[in-house]
């Protein structure tokens, strides 16, 4: 597991300087003034700059036609933006949950010996079907445009639980839809870990005295984790599979008799038994599952409750980052989970009051939150 810290560079040998040395430094340390400054700073920034400035140098954007089977979209993404070419116009966005919800779908509507061929013809145009059948609620169609500010794409990230939003413009000589990239929140973390690290290095405070994640509570005596779902090698990985829908979250900490966390199953993992084939014996431990498992898998990333804000962004930028299990102890309890979702919201703020808010689909970033 990888622990949060930010790596130094190589120690490198220089000739000794002729010059006198700088008197210490006297700036007071940070506070909460400076704290809540450096906040207000990084949300004026965001103000005036466009989703086009967070765009990188280079980039591909794969975009999948609406009519394509379930199974060919899983041999190049996760996660693309969807384009229905009947009528040229944006489709909405094909992720991971898709994926779990179809699952789910089948074996629990569907004979054992078909679901698996039912999966694989499975269209990308009736995923909106499959949730309605499950009772999950429809995540509306997201979409802002490139010269919106930062600032305010950050909110509709945030008020409507999404990880990822569409940036559409408009051809100037058709007048039909572009899809011309998707921001993430990752994308958009990392842009301001680059361009306010001065900022940055005021957020001092502990994550958990901030509000920022979610913790273990002493209010249930049947589940001593509560309100974060847990599992064990030993858990069938149907049964995780149900919690990532049911709850509306994308990963779940294993942890062994001690709670001590040894591990973490994603829903990118049972993607990885779809295009293995893998799926149609879900009844699986996650022991066994853990060994079909991609080797580019970046590992845990842990956390103390204590650990800084600027810690925690700065790890960002150094590399990608999607959750962090806060832990306790020596032996690393578990303790909570910290989202992208969490650090996002913390920075920008809540909503106004009288801000209008969009429907609210299951949140898809989450981990092992209750709703």
């Amino acid at each position: 597991m990888n622990a949060l810290s930010t790596s130094c560079s190589p120690k490198v040998r220089r000739r000794g300087s002729v010059r006198r040395p700088r008197a210490a430094s006297h700036l007071p340390p940070p506070t909460q003034e400076t704290h809540e400054a450096a906040l207000y700073a990084i949300r004026t920034f965001l103000k005036g700059r466009t989703t086009y400035d967070s765009f990188p140098v280079s980039y591909r954007l794969i975009v999948l036609d609406s009519k394509l089977e379930v199974r060919k979209a899983l041999q190049c993404v996760v996660s693309a933006p969807l384009w229905n070419s009947e009528q040229s116009k944006f489709a909405g966005m094909f992720t991971v949950s898709d994926i779990i919800h179809l699952i789910q779908y089948y074996y629990q509507f569907s004979s054992y010996d078909t679901a698996a061929a039912d999966v694989e013809t499975f269209r990308l145009e009736s995923l909106r079907d499959i949730e309605k059948s499950l009772g999950v609620a429809t995540p509306p169609l997201l979409r802002d445009y490139p010269s919106a500010s930062l600032y305010d794409a950050s909110r509709l990230l945030i008020q409507t639980h999404a990880r990822r939003v569409p940036l559409l413009d408009n051809d100037t000589e058709t007048g039909h839809e572009v899809i011309v990239s998707i921001l993430t929140q990752y994308r958009l973390l990392k842009f301001v870990s680059i361009n306010c690290s001065k900022e940055i290095s005021q957020l001092h405070m502990p994550l958990r005295k901030l509000g920022i994640g979610t913790y273990v509570q002493d209010s249930d005596p049947e589940n001593p984790f509560y309100p974060i779902a847990t599992a064990t090698m030993s858990t069938p990985v149907f049964d995780v599979v149900h919690m990532f829908s049911a709850r509306g979250i994308s990963a779940v900490p294993i942890i062994d008799e001690e709670g001590i966390v040894v591990n973490l199953y994603e829903t990118v993992d049972v993607i990885t038994l779809v295009r293995l084939g893998v799926y149609q014996s879900l009844d699986l431990t996650i022991s066994e599952a853990l060994n079909q498992r991609s080797p580019d898998f970046p590992g845990v990333v842990i956390c103390t409750a204590s650990d800084s804000l600027s810690t925690l962004m700065q790890l960002i930028k150094k590399r990608r980052v999607h959750r962090l299990v806060v832990v306790e102890g020596e032996k690393g309890r578990l303790l909570g989970i910290i989202t992208l979702s969490d650090v996002l919201r913390y920075i920008i703020g809540e909503p106004v009051i009288g801000e209008s808010v969009a429907s609210t689909p299951i949140d898809e970033e989450k981990v092992g939150a209750m709703p």
